[in-house]
């Protein structure tokens, strides 16, 4: 599947829902890919935004395209240690904040850099060995994060992983709950912008109101 496909489905998807055109943006996942690749695929096509889920890379392919003189919005998507939070210079938005000691690590290298990127906070999504924010805490780990002084610009959630023992239909209704219950609780908390879906699952997080959608395999496969 090419970036135009995806995009198409996603533009038929948003009709299908009722949500104005372009509001569910696409965030290219670039995991593994060298800049040809990157602006054959992705870049080629227009000015989508780049995510990476891991700090060094992320900083070796930034560094790669200022060199060949490339303007990219770049996202964090991955999860956060305090020794990588110096990689993510060049990021606009880290996608999975889940713990104030994180917000307040970025916020102390900000100093340095002269600017700071928005955050969204990770929702815990029921799974045990997953990262994220226990649906009762995200009140006081908003609170906290914004005690820092960055921009929390809204939630961001994963979809949990079944077995071959849970059909298809019942997977896609959890899913769905999941998605459906973020997106509420991001509108209770007055917050704007929802991460969910990824190549698998990116209709059910249209369907639910997601405002950016995290596809990488089906770009470059």
């Amino acid at each position: 599947m090419s970036l135009s496909e995806v995009l198409a489905r996603l533009r038929a998807l948003e009709r299908e829902w009722g949500r104005e055109e372009g509001s569910a943006r696409l965030v290219a996942v670039t995991k593994g890919q060298t800049l040809q690749s990157i602006e054959a695929q992705v870049l080629a096509h227009g000015d989508f935004p780049l995510g990476e889920g891991r700090a060094q890379e992320l900083r070796d392919k930034a560094a790669e395209f200022a060199q060949a003189g490339r303007r990219v919005e770049w996202h964090y998507i991955g999860p956060l240690q305090r020794n990588k939070v110096k990689y993510l210079r060049p990021v606009t938005l880290v996608h999975a904040i889940e713990a104030g000691w994180q917000a307040e690590a970025i916020a102390a290298a900000a100093e340095g850099w002269g600017h700071a990127p928005d955050v969204l906070l990770q929702v815990h999504n029921g799974e045990a060995q997953k990262h994220g924010i226990p649906v009762a805490d995200l009140g006081g780990v908003l609170s906290d994060v914004r005690a820092t002084g960055l921009n929390v610009r809204g939630l961001m959630v994963m979809a949990p992983e079944f077995g071959a023992e849970v059909p298809a239909p019942q997977a896609e209704d959890r899913i769905l709950q999941l998605f459906s219950d973020t997106a509420r609780r991001a509108h209770d908390l007055g917050l704007p912008e929802l991460s969910m879906g990824m190549s698998g699952d990116y209709p059910l997080a249209v369907r639910a109101g997601a405002t950016l959608i995290r596809v990488g395999r089906s770009l470059f496969s």
